[in-house]
């Protein structure tokens, strides 16, 4: 199989400093909405989806209403501060279309690389590797424009399916992602 690469985003390195203050700031976050669930458990139990008022449609009595209402915006704000900040150190990884498949054999790509576009077939249109197969079986000698995920960044690759001593034309086994 030949191969070409073109990497369509240059992102600033991340340091182990960066990813342990992050794993820090997780842990943190992860920590307060614990709390915020055990508060929301000593309030009947409620948690974040029991109703607060009664089948007549009267606030309930068993329960601190402010507090519990109080606790509920408090995780979902913690939530989305969360987002917020794994999209502010890593921009990109927000806005990727997600994988249908993962390489799970190498000659040319990498294992662990996340195929999100593979000729015609992307996570979209995909349903089963019988797809894949039809467009590499199709594309015999001919260039093949393949997206994917590597490291949580987005490249893009040029495969040439072709004969060689193993099985298929890619030289790599590619493994349905269920998710």
């Amino acid at each position: 199989m030949k191969m070409t690469e073109e990497n369509n985003a240059v992102e600033p390195r991340v340091t182990e400093e960066d990813v342990r203050l992050l794993i820090k700031r997780k842990g943190d976050i992860e920590e307060q909405i614990k709390a915020y669930h055990d508060m929301l458990q000593t309030q009947a139990g409620v948690g974040m989806d029991a109703p607060l008022v009664d089948v007549e449609g009267f606030p309930r009595a068993d329960v601190d209403l402010y507090k519990v209402r109080t606790t509920r915006h408090n995780i979902s704000c913690e939530y989305i501060f969360h987002l917020f900040l794994a999209a502010e150190k890593h921009p990109h990884s927000m806005m990727l279309p997600p994988p249908c498949v993962t390489v799970g054999m190498v000659l040319g790509l990498r294992v662990g690389d996340e195929i999100i576009e593979f000729g015609s077939v992307n996570t979209l249109n995909f349903r089963n590797l019988r797809d894949i197969a039809s467009v590499v079986q199709h594309s015999e000698g001919k260039s093949l424009r393949v997206g994917l995920l590597r490291s949580g960044q987005e490249v893009h690759l040029n495969l040439t399916p072709k004969q060689w001593s193993g099985r298929g034309l890619l030289g790599c086994n590619l493994v349905p992602l269920h998710r």
